[in-house]
């Protein structure tokens, strides 16, 4: 699969997740076998990146290409700077994020707002396809609500435009993440495009992977709350789509080592203050698929100090892993 220029090592992705998807977790999906791994939404308010979040989520060194990030925005002009911007500090594809239902986001009428006002998403994409230099990507969902679902035009305006590649959310921003996904409308907008569309929406298996690209006929998949505490899902689905079998998940040794160099990496990012706490909710997701038997321990929730995160974690991980084999 290619977007652009760039030959993806899978047709895989990662979606772009506030708060998760940040450059430990990207460099760590990408490692189990994401071929893609967007950066967290950034804001196209330019005044706003003086914040030490912002220059978090900015930064790309030692990343693997294609390193992408996700702007955000309504203003055609703001967008197309952060663009120009991004690539400067080493972007090399920009996303457009017309999919994020938050109401914070849609209250300022960017995220899947836009898609009510096709005359601006029109200037919005032109303004940062012609500033960005870079191949640019649309993440979007199906419409704005049920009875307004406009995807396959606003997929043939994109295309149209110079868009390199899609994204579809398989819900309207009324559903929220309500319900389950529906595919109709990715494989009407498959159908009405070249350009390759990463299909997403409740991939959380590499049987349901399979299902869904033969059901929307997309080029690629992108997986985002199904990732989160099974980073190894990736390697799953690329070997069951691959050769028809998924990969086996990990041993317990291998789990305690991914865990445990996630914690590092997040620890090492952060800072020992702030990677401790960013990490608890990371410890949450892992031991709700590993050991759902097993109730995470206070003190690993309260812990403060690096070190002891990790030794903690290790203990708890062995014991979990003995629960689980007796169970």
């Amino acid at each position: 699969m290619k977007i652009g220029g760039f030959e993806l090592s899978a047709p895989l992705a990662l979606a772009p997740m506030a708060g998760v998807s940040d450059r430990p977790f990207r460099t760590l999906c990408r490692a189990m076998g994401a071929g893609l791994a967007a950066a967290e939404m950034v804001t196209a308010e330019v005044r706003l990146w003086r914040t030490a979040k912002s220059r978090r989520r900015l930064a790309h060194a030692g990343e693997p290409g294609p390193r992408i990030v996700q702007i955000a925005g309504s203003d055609p002009g703001m967008l197309a700077q952060a663009a120009r911007l991004n690539v400067d500090m080493g972007a090399q594809l920009i996303d457009i994020n017309m999919g994020c239902p938050a109401k914070k986001v849609c209250s300022r009428a960017a995220g899947s707002a836009l898609m009510r006002d096709e005359r601006l998403v029109r200037d919005i994409l032109e303004a940062v396809v012609r500033a960005a230099g870079v191949p640019v990507t649309l993440k979007m969902r199906t419409g704005w609500d049920r009875d307004s679902r406009n995807a396959v035009a606003i997929a043939r305006m994109a295309e149209e435009i110079g868009v390199a590649g899609l994204a579809v959310h398989g819900r309207t921003r009324a559903d929220m993440f309500a319900g389950e996904a529906e595919y109709e409308t990715i494989r009407e907008v498959c159908a009405s495009v070249s350009i390759p569309v990463f299909a997403n929406g409740d991939i959380d298996s590499p049987e349901k992977a399979a299902d869904v690209l033969a059901r929307t006929g997309a080029a690629g998949l992108m997986i985002g709350r199904a990732a989160q505490g099974r980073p190894w899902i990736f390697r799953q689905v690329k070997s069951y789509l691959t050769t028809g079998v998924a990969a086996r998940p990990p041993s317990p040794a291998e789990a305690r080592d991914i865990i445990l160099g996630h914690l590092e990496s997040l620890h090492a990012f952060y800072g020992e203050d702030s990677g401790v706490r960013i990490a608890r909710k990371h410890l949450g997701w892992y031991y709700r698929r590993l050991a759902p038997a097993s109730k995470l321990p206070e003190a690993l929730l309260a812990v403060t100090r690096a070190a002891d995160q990790l030794r903690l974690a290790s203990e708890f991980l062995v014991e979990a892993a003995a629960v689980e084999r007796a169970a």
